[in-house]
């Protein structure tokens, strides 16, 4: 469905009248409770004949009650009608004035009562509101019905003159209170002069069992530091109250009169279970960081240990055994040390993949063997399933990169590029040394070798495992000016399966 701004374009209006009308329609929702109608608003066609013909107008709006039923079961956002199919609308907007009557328009065949309301941004006439209703025959209506009526017909009034909505007035939450959580209505004096059923059960629940009739929120132990400030700013203002661990959402609204601040609304929502289950979401994020700094920690005592026991080792074949398991195991550390301190389950990897390449250069690299690592391109954020096992492959790519790649006894300087690519789909890392290339008769799905010749090493081998199983995606080797290794993985299909 069209939004307001794109069926806007075919009216006459520019920036400032239109986030009017934003401000009205994201904050009207009450309204139509308060009326017990559904809403529509009306802004003549930009193709209307003339200044005293505007017979054409677009629906850039449609509010339902949740108080009452519908007349509409459609939407009517973007139809178009002219006067004939809207006269009440047609002369409202012609006189510029509070129009009422009886039409027969409804989907149904019925008859609907409709008010339209002119609504006016700085003296400027911008369009007609409509209160559309089923008529009520033969039933008196209650009290609270008369108070929510008597408080829409005031609104009315203030979107008539231009007061309502709000310049200041920020856009509808969807916490936002709705009439039916319990509403106040407060005179002049900040003194509650009616209170629902519902505002009253709130109070209640909060441990505020005093009569409110006539008294002051703060007078009866209600924080009342939003009606304040509504009522010192002349703009609604929201704010959070806790009691007896109970949380509701208060929202004052002031009621003007040419200018003048003749009383307020003020509705009230118990949201302690929306607070409760947000502190259980953050408690459950602080575990679940508390458990990766905990395996971070482990996996750095197994990586002492490991170098205490190779220090005690003479086989210099052993020794780079414990190495490069060493090596694993940082690289794994080094993502849940990342997860355990942010407030994501996913990374940056690009920031994972500079400090293993920073890893490498320290330890790899050497005066006798000249070798550049570069970074080019992101890869975006990453869940940490994925980060975790990508991070080890690309550790041992760039060690057999280097190791493989480039001999000590060489002058010539070498150079090994690690670019990242990530769509959204698929995420794609290439390693590309200009070192001396594969060896002939090199296939990669071959079984590790047990001694020294075209077959894939251990650690190209634990690198195929992990692409192909737990990242479920692609690799592949061959010789381009040196060794070209590209790796996919399908980002959207790791994130389904996790």
């Amino acid at each position: 469905m069209a939004t307001l701004v794109e069926l806007a374009r075919d009216t006459r209006l520019d920036g400032p009248e239109l986030a009017h009308l934003q401000r009205l329609t994201a904050s009207w929702g009450f309204l139509a409770d308060l009326c017990f109608a559904d809403l529509l608003l009306y802004v003549p066609t930009a193709d209307s004949p003339g200044p005293d013909e505007r017979s054409q107008f677009v629906v850039l709006g449609q509010m339902r009650p949740t108080t009452s039923q519908t007349l509409y079961r459609e939407d009517q956002v973007g139809r178009r009608v002219n006067d004939l199919e809207r006269p009440l609308v047609a002369r409202a907007w012609a006189l510029g004035e509070f129009i009422d009557g009886e039409v027969d328009f409804s989907p149904r065949g019925e008859a609907a009562n409709v008010q339209c309301i002119p609504v006016r941004w700085k003296d400027e006439l911008l369009g007609i509101l409509t209160r559309e209703s089923a008529p009520s025959i033969g039933r008196r209506a209650g009290e609270l019905e008369r108070v929510y009526l008597e408080i829409f017909d005031r609104l009315a009034r203030m979107i008539s003159a231009g007061e309502y909505p709000f310049g200041a007035d920020e856009t509808e939450q969807k916490e936002a209170p709705r009439i039916g959580d319990g509403v106040a209505r407060l005179d002049a004096s900040a003194r509650v002069d009616y209170a629902s059923p519902n505002f009253v059960s709130a109070l209640h629940r909060m441990g505020i069992h005093t009569n409110v009739q006539g008294a002051r929120l703060g007078e009866l132990g209600f924080e009342e530091s939003s009606v304040k400030a509504a009522y010192a700013l002349g703009v609604p203002v929201t704010e959070e109250v806790e009691r007896n661990n109970i949380t509701v959402l208060a929202r004052c609204i002031p009621l003007l009169e040419r200018g003048d601040l003749t009383g307020a609304i003020v509705i009230m929502r118990d949201v302690s279970d929306l607070r409760m289950r947000d502190r259980l979401l953050v408690s459950k994020d602080v575990t679940i960081r508390e458990m990766h700094h905990r395996v971070k920690n482990n996996l750095q005592t197994i990586s002492s240990i490991l170098r205490l026991q190779a220090r005690r080792l003479e086989s210099p074949e052993a020794i780079d055994a414990i190495e490069e398991s060493v090596r694993r195991i940082r690289a794994i550390a080094l993502v849940h040390e990342t997860l355990s301190t942010g407030a994501s389950a996913e990374v940056e990897f690009g920031e994972i993949v500079h400090s293993l390449v920073r890893w490498v250069d320290e330890g790899l690299i050497s005066p006798d063997r000249k070798v550049q690592l570069l970074v080019e391109g992101d890869a975006g954020l990453l869940r940490g399933e994925v980060a975790t096992p990508l991070a080890v492959v690309l550790t041992e790519l760039l060690q057999n990169a280097v190791e493989h790649g480039y001999s000590e006894d060489s002058d010539q300087p070498g150079q090994v590029i690690v670019s990242m690519a990530n769509d959204g789909r698929e995420l794609v890392v290439r390693v590309h040394d200009d070192g001396a290339g594969l060896p002939p008769g090199f296939n990669l799905d071959d079984r590790p070798p047990a001694a020294n010749d075209a077959g894939p090493t251990l650690g190209l081998t634990i690198v195929t495992t992990l692409v192909r199983s737990e990242l479920q995606g692609e690799i592949t080797m061959k010789t381009d000016n040196g060794t070209l290794i590209e790796v996919r993985v399908p980002v959207t299909a790791v994130r389904e399966g996790a």
